[in-house]
């Protein structure tokens, strides 16, 4: 389920089967590298909609989590983010990223950090694309079971 209006009802009369969130997470920046973040934020939105069309019903898509380049207190803003869906009764908490200085932050984060080189999609044909999204989307499926079936209970 996105967060949308027409989502969030389905959420509301479902929510106990809603147990997992992801939030992507993606860089802003303004200088040499505003195109590599924008093309990040092109593949990791088109990655996270794919997840969550195939995994409706189980997790939430939270709107992007955008930074700036270099900012210091992202992770705490992060954690509050996470705390704040952990209060709400949300088992699972997952961050998609293509940023490889998340990794740096990955225990701070309860090992629920989803690193995954971003793949330029501006030069590929469609189906190109189709493709190798959909294999990350099946390698991403994995952890995410691989976490649910390893829950501490």
């Amino acid at each position: 389920m996105k967060w949308t209006a027409k989502d969030l009802d389905m959420y509301m009369q479902s929510k106990e089967y809603v147990d997992t969130v992801l939030i992507p997470l993606v860089p802003l920046s303004f200088r040499g590298q505003m195109k590599q973040t924008g093309s990040m934020n092109e593949f990791l939105t088109i990655l996270s909609l794919e997840i969550e069309k195939q995994m409706k019903g189980r997790i939430l898509l939270l709107p992007t989590f955008h930074y700036l380049s270099g900012e210091l207190d992202k992770v705490e803003r992060l954690k509050r983010w996470a705390n704040e869906v952990k209060e709400n009764d949300f088992e699972h908490v997952f961050f998609l990223t293509s940023d490889f200085e998340w990794k740096k932050e990955e225990r701070e984060l309860e090992n629920n950090l989803v690193w995954i080189p971003a793949i330029p999609l501006e030069g590929l044909e469609i189906e190109q694309a189709r493709e190798m999204i959909n294999q990350q989307v099946l390698q991403i499926l994995d952890i995410f079971s691989y976490n649910w079936k390893n829950e501490k209970k």
